[in-house]
């Protein structure tokens, strides 16, 4: 019986160091440095080049915002949810548009943290500029690995940005890189349904929620083509959104000064 218990004893021990543990530093492959007081990891994945910042203690649940694009931009959100036991995940797919390609490289990269370093299975999505397009059609087509998405002037219609087929600039050489992305001639392109705007349903049947920080005065990414869209459909579609307007803004700065609203609706809708 003694023995017995011994035995037992030892094989609990074992398990313990073998199973991550809440709170611990994670140590991930690749380069490590330090970005804004955290520990940074940058690493190959495929072909994809990806990167993660961990908090000094993870928070229950191993929550994380998946920032798309323009990394290191306005970081004020990202700051606030590493102090509060968040990872920041990044994969690089902004020459992408948002394609199949793009939704590949990150579903591997979403593997890869469910699967070797026990993140949340359920996200938390931010998408700046054309940042946008990812976030949608990733979560277009992964439902149900979502907690929310955050877009801040987000690009939801290639036919807006870099299109410039409405009152937007465009940008005409980024256009030509887009169509070629996604194998469209430029009349094709008109009648694409691959857009954010066309893709809300399983959003909304997972019953997402949905926050938008945008500029009432954006040039580039014209609200009433993009993010008005979203809402206007969403709602139609009973889904949860959220619009933060900034009032004689445009395109930048993006993000909050004070980024408490943002972080307040990500911690409010994190998975456990």
């Amino acid at each position: 019986m003694e023995n017995s218990m011994k035995i037992k004893r030892i094989y609990l021990i074992f398990i313990f160091l073998l199973i991550p543990q809440f709170g611990q530093s994670q140590s991930f492959p690749g380069k490590q440095s330090t970005w804004k007081g955290f520990k940074r990891f940058d690493f190959k994945l495929g072909d994809s080049s990806c990167r993660i910042v961990s908090p000094k203690s993870a928070a229950k649940g191993n929550p994380w915002i998946w920032r798309a694009r323009f990394w290191g931009h306005e970081p004020q959100t990202d700051i606030a949810l590493l102090q509060k036991g968040w990872h920041v995940a990044y994969c690089e797919v902004g020459g992408l548009f948002g394609n199949a390609r793009a939704i590949d490289r990150w579903d591997n990269f979403y593997q890869f943290l469910i699967k070797e370093h026990n993140f949340n299975h359920k996200a938390s999505l931010e998408g700046m500029s054309r940042g946008g397009l990812i976030i949608y059609n990733w979560a277009a087509a992964n439902p149900s690995k979502v907690a929310a998405i955050y877009g801040d002037a987000p690009v939801c219609d290639i036919k807006s940005w870099p299109g410039g087929k409405g009152s937007g600039k465009g940008s005409y050489k980024t256009w030509k890189q887009c169509l070629s992305a996604y194998g469209l001639t430029e009349k094709e392109a008109m009648n694409f349904k691959g857009n954010p705007i066309d893709q809300l349903k399983p959003i909304a049947h997972a019953k997402i929620p949905i926050l938008h920080v945008i500029g009432d005065t954006d040039q580039v990414v014209p609200v009433t083509e993009n993010s008005d869209i979203i809402e206007s459909r969403y709602r139609r579609l009973g889904g949860n959104i959220t619009v933060i307007r900034k009032k004689n803004i445009g395109h930048h700065p993006h993000s909050l000064k004070d980024p408490k609203p943002i972080v307040d609706f990500l911690l409010k809708h994190r998975s456990h």
